[in-house]
């Protein structure tokens, strides 16, 4: 249905790096959501009254919040899809992450609220009357949910949204619970267990959990998260494919919110090479990272020696000590300066987070082992991290 709906009211609807194309993915699928909830809530509390199961009441209003947090899903998209203004000049695209923060917080406070009428239920028990009618509404809002679980999903991978695929994850615990419930409703009423109460419980947790996985990956976005590492690579193949430029360092992804990302990186480029032609060359680069990634782009070009024979060795062989260190580091920038009593090496070397030694540590084990390949050589090292991992 989500495909037929979105052939038909979605313009360029394969242009999913459009924040046009996924505005309207996700409004779509947030009207759909609304729609589809609304109709269970009302069937499940019909039949929670109808068989005084606190469970099916509980799942009835669990759907209720779920309508609302599709509300929130599509407010987040049609805000996000704002264009730039002069008080938010890289545009509006972290509201999608922000109002699925708020989706998580609403599944956490109905998680909460459901667990406490389980509890009373367990405290205080009373029989649940099963009927074909409350059966046929608990399996068939299984089969709902699990639609709406793979069709969030698919929109959620297609578009890129951590907000749609939170969604996902809400409506593939509902289905779970649901099946609990429908579980707990027959066992209740084929034996003279009354287990309704525990298995609110079930739910409960169930849609806590779902509240806590949604928090989790609209947070780490808005707090900063690394690219993905297909991104990554795309990035350092177009940029590598470059004649001129002979290595990247210092990568930094942006996020503005979905399908608004600025990148900044430094390209290393023959220290001889003329200074228009390479400037040229590098914007040529920055326009086609836009064309083809959909991304803002700033280069700096960081001049390297490559025709001499004892820098590039050297390099190489400061490189192979650095990786004795620790087989993660890396260097870059890296030049060589004569004087009359000793020679300056100098480079940064990229160390990992949460490295097992200190910066101070590890710039003293690199210029040891500096020291050792020459006497007269002395390691002036700028420790650097790698933003993309």
């Amino acid at each position: 249905m989500i495909s037929l709906l979105a052939k038909k009211f979605i313009k360029n609807r394969e242009d999913v790096t459009s924040p046009a194309v996924r505005q309207a993915y996700g409004m779509l699928c947030g009207i759909v959501g609304i729609g589809f909830n609304l109709l269970l809530f009302a069937l499940k509390l019909l039949a929670g009254t109808l068989s005084g199961s606190i469970a099916i009441t509980a799942d009835a209003f669990n759907n209720l919040s779920d309508a609302g947090a599709s509300i929130v899903t599509l407010l987040g998209f049609k805000l996000a899809g704002q264009k730039p203004d002069p008080e938010h000049p890289f545009g509006h695209g972290r509201l999608e992450y922000i109002s699925g923060l708020i989706v998580s917080m609403v599944i956490l406070l109905m998680g909460i609220e459901l667990a406490k009428s389980a509890v009373e239920k367990i405290l205080h028990p009373e029989a649940v009357e099963f009927t074909l009618l409350t059966g046929g509404i608990l399996l068939a809002s299984i089969l709902v949910k699990l639609y709406m679980y793979l069709y969030n999903r698919a929109v959620g991978k297609k578009i890129g949204s951590a907000a749609m695929e939170a969604t996902a994850m809400d409506s593939l615990s509902d289905c779970a619970a649901t099946a609990a419930v429908l579980a707990a409703t027959l066992i209740g009423h084929f034996t003279s267990l009354q287990i309704d109460g525990w298995c609110g419980i079930v739910v409960a947790a169930l849609v806590l959990w779902a509240g806590i996985q949604a928090a989790r990956d609209t947070i780490s976005p808005l707090l900063g998260q690394p690219p993905a590492p297909e991104f990554v690579q795309r990035i350092e193949e177009i940029v590598l494919s470059s004649p001129v430029v002979q290595g990247i360092h210092d990568l930094i992804v942006h996020d503005y919110g979905p399908g608004r990302v600025m990148i900044s990186l430094h390209a290393e480029v023959p220290a001889h090479g003329d200074i228009m032609a390479l400037h040229d060359e590098i914007d040529n680069i920055e326009q086609r990272l836009r064309r083809e990634l959909g991304c803002a782009a700033t280069i700096h070009m960081d001049p390297i020696v490559t025709d001499d024979k004892l820098t590039a060795e050297t390099r190489e062989r400061v490189a192979q000590l650095v990786r004795g260190i620790d087989e993660h580091i890396t260097i870059h920038d890296f030049r060589m300066v004569t004087g009359p009593t000793h020679t300056n090496v100098i480079f940064d070397a990229v160390v990992p987070f949460k490295f097992r030694l200190s910066d101070h540590e590890v710039e003293q084990e690199i210029q040891a082992a500096v020291k050792r390949l020459d006497s007269s050589y002395f390691a002036v090292v700028q420790i650097d991290r790698d933003y993309t991992k």
